[in-house]
């Protein structure tokens, strides 16, 4: 008895989880790239290097890259680049430079010993692929 109940509960959870399914589907879809990122020492000018695999069998074209960089939780600047396109089941490079006053102003705070220097790099990717 109590094994039918625990059935009849699955299935009408399941249920309504399906109701609610296609408008969240429609907004999310699968990721078909994975990123690694790497900078180096930043001062007045810092160099993000992204490492973009096409993880998908289907050709993405259209590739580009955002980067928003932080220095202690605080935005410094930001940078894209135009990657292209990525093969399927290919890695492509992709790297930008970020040079702002903010960036630099935080390096001089942290030469003066205000503060810390904690960097922290958002990647965005954005592509297209024909389904």
């Amino acid at each position: 008895m109590f094994k039918r109940l625990a059935a009849t509960a699955l299935v009408a959870a399941a249920a309504t989880t399906l109701m609610s399914a296609p408008a969240e589907a429609a907004t999310t879809s699968a990721q078909l790239i994975r990123t690694k990122s790497s900078w180096g020492h930043c001062e007045d000018t810092c160099r993000v290097k992204v490492r973009i695999q096409n993880i998908s069998r289907k050709n993405l074209f259209n590739v580009k890259l955002n980067v928003t960089l932080k220095v202690n939780g605080r935005k410094v600047g930001s940078c894209y680049d135009n990657v292209g396109s990525i093969g399927a089941r290919k890695v492509r490079y992709a790297s930008c430079t970020v040079r702002t006053a903010r960036l630099s102003e935080a390096w001089n705070d942290y030469v003066d010993g205000y503060g810390n220097f904690r960097t922290y790099a958002k990647t965005s990717v954005y592509y297209r692929y024909y389904r």
